[in-house]
């Protein structure tokens, strides 16, 4: 029987690491995409900063939306239908030959990928035993390493010989065999027991932020709201902080492919210490590693120290995201737990969409880039503060 449990936890873990894959590769491609428009359409920096914020405001209403359907329909229908909606737009948005159109579709794409990965993460917390949820957790989040080298990739070979819509085709085609895959995916066991579907969106909502669980959702929101204004502040605009370092466009997709390499052993030191030292401890400790990773490579001058600390950027701040992924489906029980994961990344997302524009902005205000990224330092230590002073341990705790 425990073999058996074995494999079948294995699968889940494969199925959605792939899904999970396959939407790195679009989010990670996106960063070069925006490089190499800048120079296809002659792009300012404001420009440049939308591309990334709309592909956020679509991430926090699928967030919002499909976390809330999930607790009424299930896991596994939201997770087919999120899939499918990134895979169709994401593939359009290779045709376009406007900035609108691209928006627009890049929009569907934010709402597809927003929706499914808090999905994911509640899927397979729900379909694993206590004693390594949180391990099998980051290490789903860790396909998502994966998928940014893939991107990186593809950026360095495809993109200078072949063009960018090349580079949207090729990340958006393998989505579908993942579509395929999830057919036979059972739903979340503890959702079939539990028979949400007689209580309304509108209950689950309110009961996120009832007397009993207001102080989780409190730190929750801080935390993704922090995490995620800092990520796509930062890893959306790395290729063009390159470029606006000095370096031409291939030299930059070069050195963050570079950077990207690190991501991997992030992800599975944080996994190994998350069921040893708690989720607490690999939070807290690894966005501090990123705040100060974040401020050395906003002030770095040379090649080696740009390198350097992009790859602790990266190796930080991939486990911290990990381990928030393991962490936020534990703080609900099963009938609002998709409710409250996704709301938390739905508020995240609004951060997804101020990081890239406020560097855009300031960029074109003339700001360097050394006090930039000190903003969003000072944002990850927020996070930090929530979770030590808000956040409870969650180690091995039954699922309600």
């Amino acid at each position: 029987m425990r073999k058996k449990n074995s494999l079948s936890k294995n699968k889940l873990l494969g199925i959605a690491g792939l899904a999970w894959m396959f939407d790195a590769m679009d989010v990670g491609i996106l960063s070069f995409v925006i490089a190499a428009l800048a120079a296809d359409w002659g792009l300012t920096p404001v420009q440049m900063g939308w591309i990334g914020s709309v592909n956020s405001i679509g991430m926090a209403v699928g967030a919002l939306v499909f976390g809330v359907f999930a607790d009424k329909v299930g896991r596994k229908k939201i997770f087919m239908l999120t899939l499918l909606l990134f895979s169709i737009a994401g593939g359009l948005s290779a045709l376009t030959t406007t900035l609108v159109a691209f928006l627009i579709l890049r929009f569907f794409v934010g709402m597809g990928l927003g929706g499914e990965l808090p999905v994911a993460s509640t899927l397979v917390s729900e379909s694993v035993e206590a004693k390594e949820r949180g391990r099998v957790v980051v290490l789903l989040e860790s396909f998502w390493a994966a998928g940014w080298l893939i991107s990186a990739l593809i950026a360095y070979f495809i993109i200078p010989a072949y063009g960018w819509r090349i580079a949207l085709v090729i990340t958006a085609l393998p989505a579908f065999y993942a579509i395929y895959l999830r057919i036979k995916l059972p739903d979340s066991p503890r959702f079939t027991e539990k028979k949400t579907q007689s209580r309304t969106i509108m209950q689950n909502m309110k009961e996120v932020w009832s007397e009993k669980y207001a102080k989780r959702t409190l730190m929750l929101w801080i935390v993704w709201f922090t995490v995620v204004f800092s990520y796509y502040g930062m890893f959306l605009w790395l290729p063009s902080v390159m470029v606006i370092k000095g370096f031409s466009l291939i030299k930059s997709f070069e050195y963050v492919l570079i950077m990207t390499l690190a991501q991997l052993p992030g992800y599975f030191s944080a996994a190994w210490l998350i069921e040893k030292a708690g989720r607490k401890f690999v939070l807290i400790t690894y966005l501090l590693g990123t705040a100060a990773s974040a401020f050395v490579f906003g002030s770095a001058d040379t090649t080696v120290a740009l390198i350097v600390s992009g790859m602790f950027l990266s190796f930080f701040n991939l486990g911290a995201w990990g381990a928030l992924y393991a962490y936020s489906p534990e703080q609900y029980p099963t009938v609002i737990r998709a409710t409250g994961s996704g709301m938390a990344a739905s508020v995240g997302r609004v951060g997804g969409i101020l990081g890239p524009l406020l560097v855009g902005s300031l960029v074109t205000a003339g700001y360097e880039i050394g006090w930039i990224f000190g903003i969003f330092c000072i944002a990850i230590v927020i996070g930090v503060l929530a979770v030590l002073f808000l956040g409870t341990e969650t180690k091995q705790v039954e699922l309600d």
